[in-house]
């Protein structure tokens, strides 16, 4: 069976409440990025872990216990006496655009790589498939961490593991943009799959074309989503664009639009999917959840799922 590993932070969310007024009532759940994937990919029929740290709270327990109700494996979770989550807060304008607020400065996932069992993690990597972090990961890890990790998963893409790398950027998580160019050019060198998008981009390198961005990237398999509900893709020296179906719903939320794409996209090509259609996979999950509040949605409005093929192996669809 195809196994994913997903590397990076989650925290408490807090949404306000629908009709709410600021000041008013807020939901609590959780959310991050690659966790967001994670659930996404679990639900798409992909084995999946999780790997991060967290306190020894009841908040961390929480959210321990509502992975693996959603299919995911916490045995790779860090538990840190003492520490708790981060929490970011979400509000959204009137076409769903929206805006985080974040509390994470002493969160327990920044001391992922500097445990006593952060060893035994990344010598766990080589286990998997696929494993799978975005900038956000990167940008929480001290340069030594990021290094640490980086190295780990060099190794193991020599034993067939794949790394695929999202480009999700905040620029206030990184000291500067030449820091964050530099640790982005590693990665784009290191990765197989790249999931980036020109908004995440455009910071990094202003003024810049869609062929200029995609040529700044070195990695075999890039996908660069657009502005508007598109993407490009560049594989096995052939490039294309793939265009979203258009939606029915009223836009809401555009929380882990990316994050749920990063999903369908992976577990696509896990299921021997060419490029393209594993791009509107992307596409059709990444809709069906900007149509929703928050960063997960309902699983009843899931869209049908294709199973991954039991005879997929690490090799597959490279």
């Amino acid at each position: 069976m195809t196994r994913v590993a997903c590397i990076g932070e989650c925290m408490i969310e807090l949404r306000q409440a629908p009709g709410g007024q600021a000041g008013g009532l807020y939901t609590r759940f959780y959310g991050g990025d690659t966790l967001n994937t994670a659930v996404y990919l679990s639900r798409l029929g992909v084995d999946v872990d999780y790997i991060t740290a967290l306190g020894d709270d009841a908040l961390s327990d929480e959210m321990i216990a509502g992975w693996a109700s959603e299919g995911i494996g916490t045995k790779r979770v860090a538990r840190l006496p003492g520490k708790l989550p981060g929490l970011y807060l979400i509000q959204t304008d009137d076409r769903g655009e929206r805006r985080f607020f974040h509390w994470r400065d002493s969160a327990a996932a920044r001391s992922l790589m500097d445990l006593p069992e952060t060893e035994d993690i990344l010598n766990s990597l080589a286990s998997y498939d696929i494993v799978y972090l975005s900038a956000i990961t990167l940008s929480i890890l001290q340069e030594d961490g990021r290094e640490r990790l980086m190295a780990a998963l060099k190794r193991a893409r020599l034993l067939g593991t794949r790394f695929a790398f999202d480009t999700n950027f905040r620029a206030r998580g990184w000291p500067d943009l030449a820091v964050a160019r530099s640790v982005f050019s590693g990665a784009f060198e290191t990765a197989d799959i790249v999931l980036a998008s020109t908004e995440d981009l455009a910071p990094l390198f202003p003024g810049e074309s869609n062929t200029a961005l995609l040529a700044a990237i070195s990695s075999p398999e890039v996908v660069l989503k657009l502005a508007e509900p598109a993407c490009i893709l560049r594989f096995a020296g052939r490039s294309g664009e793939v265009r979203a179906e258009p939606l029915t719903k009223p836009v809401v939320d555009t929380t882990a639009a990316g994050d749920s794409f990063a999903a369908a996209y992976l577990a696509a090509r896990l299921g021997g999917a060419e490029p393209e259609d594993a791009a509107r996979a992307g596409h059709r999950l990444a809709g069906v959840v900007i149509c929703y509040p928050g960063a997960i949605v309902p699983r009843y409005a899931m869209p049908l799922k294709k199973p991954v093929r039991s005879s997929t192996s690490r090799k597959a669809s490279q």
